[in-house]
């Protein structure tokens, strides 16, 4: 092993924790915990050791795309609960898409509290850093979106032929995400572009005065595309701007469930591969908010909105981008398992959760075949 690697294997075992374990807590979920990791690891003890004997694995895997989960919902704010998403998507993974499978990195470790580094003085910084790594003046991060762009501009500094599939968590997470992705293809010389599923358009340049946050980090992102038309919203509905003044304002391009019914998804995706090809696009990150999805599929989540895509638009459009481009990287963010705002109760939860799942196994599937 490089000395490179040495020393991100050596970040990772800090910095991340064993999947399901990035959730902090006492005795909330524990069987749910003790299940993933038999589905994982054959065994519910001992599991520290094997997963971090695990990772020295990463580069001779045989899967180009690695899972991180990050369980944050600090940067959210309407309804939270999305911190549990990477436990029980991964668990709905194993259990409705055992075709699908993937190098898990395992979970960013979580300080419940906080969002990024830069909001934090000095000795907060030392504080949690002696609580996350016994060591007040360690060298690692401590706040979610800090410790994740440092572990993936790692990885895909080692790992440049492999693709990240992040489990959120609340969406101010895909800011690190896409950062790392976007500085990376930019330094190969490849010209790449977001494609983002939401109902919100995410393009605030803060909220309530934090500029990283699920409302602005597309706005956050947009200097390390090519160009601002290379951010591609679909399924925009809840906004209290029109259309035409977030294209004008930035330069996205978005397309708005109404259109998506109206025109047929179909027809949506061919326009959209027509401009990615006169930009000369060469591969794709998708970050998937479950809420782009119409409330009747995804309720599960902190802003649940009516008049949405359905899970058949949504697959037509992926489908169509991946036999045209590739896929290196994606995410998929804000499904809350306990935060149902429906009636229906358990039962929506679970239809968000298998919804979520078929979406992330197609994308998972497509970085691994990248």
């Amino acid at each position: 092993m490089s000395d490179s690697k040495t020393n991100y294997y050596q970040k990772l075992t800090q910095c991340l924790c064993p999947p399901g374990d990035g959730v902090f807590t006492v005795n909330t979920a524990k069987e749910r915990k003790a299940a993933l990791r038999q589905k994982l690891y054959g065994q519910t003890e001992g599991v520290e050791s094997v997963w971090q004997t695990s990772l020295q694995d990463i580069e001779k895997s045989q899967h180009k795309a690695a899972i991180l989960g990050i369980s944050s919902d600090c940067g959210g704010g309407i309804l939270r609960g999305a911190n549990w998403g990477p436990l029980f998507l991964r668990s709905t993974l194993i259990e409705q898409q055992p075709q699908t499978s993937a190098f898990d990195l395992g979970d960013v470790r979580v300080i419940p509290h906080l969002l990024h580094d830069k909001y934090l003085n000095e000795q907060t910084i030392s504080n949690c850093q002696k609580a996350l790594y016994s060591d007040p003046n360690s060298e690692y991060h401590v706040s979610p979106l800090s410790i994740t762009e440092d572990v993936c501009d790692g990885f895909y500094e080692n790992y440049p032929d492999k693709g990240i599939f992040g489990i959120g968590g609340d969406h101010s997470i895909s800011y690190p995400l896409t950062k790392s992705y976007l500085k990376a293809k930019r330094a190969k010389g490849i010209k790449t572009a977001i494609i983002h599923f939401d109902a919100h358009t995410d393009l605030l340049v803060e909220r309530l005065g934090i500029d990283l946050c699920f409302g602005s980090w597309c706005t956050h992102i947009l200097e390390y595309l090519p160009a601002p038309d290379h951010l591609i919203q679909f399924g925009i509905r809840s906004s209290g701007k029109p259309k035409s003044h977030w294209e004008s304002t930035f330069g996205v391009k978005q397309h708005w469930a109404n259109e998506i019914r109206e025109k047929g998804a179909q027809q949506i995706v061919d326009e959209v591969i027509v401009q990615l090809k006169e930009s000369g696009v060469e591969e794709l990150y998708v970050s998937f908010d479950i809420d782009a999805l119409d409330e009747q599929f995804a309720s599960a989540t902190g802003t649940p909105e009516a008049g949405g895509m359905t899970p058949d638009e949504a697959m037509v459009i992926l489908s169509a981008l991946n036999k045209e481009f590739r896929i290196t990287g994606a995410d998929m963010m804000e499904i809350a398992p306990f935060t149902d705002s429906s009636l229906v109760g358990q039962a929506s939860s679970e239809t968000t959760l298998r919804e979520g799942a078929k979406l992330s196994a197609f994308l998972i599937d497509a970085i691994n075949n990248s």
